[in-house]
């Protein structure tokens, strides 16, 4: 009877989905992918009026940086060195989080897999592709860890200057839109170039115009021959 009870249990333990076991991919610590930019920099103990423009169209794209500070027992570190939070239009589509190389120092690939793994479940490890760039980062990152489920994913990257790493979480339907009004915003910036440039020039023109106007009355009562 107790070798039938087992062979049930562990029939019915198998039978689970994979994703039941994996960790909640849509936050990162206390932040939620998907939060608004207010929500995120309250929690963040950061003024949101912070956070950086990067585009305004055809969606606004905004950052925010944050320096964790740790709050724990006494004597410990804070691995993450800093965070950078992005958004569109208001809502939070990617987390980066860059690690302290003092902190990590020593760290194998493998041992920042297994921690993180503790939060995000069971790992895929991409096949190295030498040259190979992963979608969406630097020309000189490497994916060497990826954690997902439909709606989220993270990824571990290192890049090849040095020996620094980054976790990097998205909103993969908001990231997707992101990315997309990026390259539409490097296309419209593009195109309105002359006419920012021919802009520029005129003002800076009319600035002079105006600093020799008052030069000139200015002088003009004073001069002497």
């Amino acid at each position: 009877m107790k070798k039938l009870v087992f062979k049930t249990t562990l029939t019915a333990f198998l039978a689970i989905p994979a994703a039941a076991w994996a960790g909640d991919l849509s936050m990162y610590r206390t932040f939620q992918l998907g939060t608004d930019l207010p929500t995120i920099a309250k929690q963040a103990g950061v003024n949101a009026a912070q956070a950086t423009v990067i585009h305004r169209r055809p969606a606004l794209i905004q950052e925010l940086a944050w320096r964790p500070q740790f709050t724990g027992p006494s004597g410990a570190a804070e691995t993450a060195k800093d965070v950078v939070f992005s958004f569109y239009d208001g809502r939070l589509f990617r987390i980066t989080v860059g690690y302290d190389r003092y902190q990590i120092d020593g760290l194998t690939v493998d041992d920042l897999v297994e921690a993180i793994s503790t939060s995000y479940g069971s790992a895929t490890r991409p096949a190295v592709v030498p040259g190979a760039t992963p979608a969406g980062f630097g020309d000189h990152d490497e994916m060497l860890a990826q954690w997902q489920d439909p709606q989220y994913g993270f990824s571990l990257i290192r890049s090849s200057y040095g020996r620094n790493f980054k976790l990097v979480g998205t909103l993969k339907e908001l990231n997707a839109q992101a990315e997309a009004a990026t390259i539409e915003a490097v296309k419209l910036d593009l195109e309105d170039a002359p006419q920012r440039e021919a802009a520029r020039v005129a003002k800076e023109d009319e600035t002079e115009r105006v600093r020799l106007e008052k030069a000139r009355l200015a002088n003009k009562a004073k001069f002497r021959p």
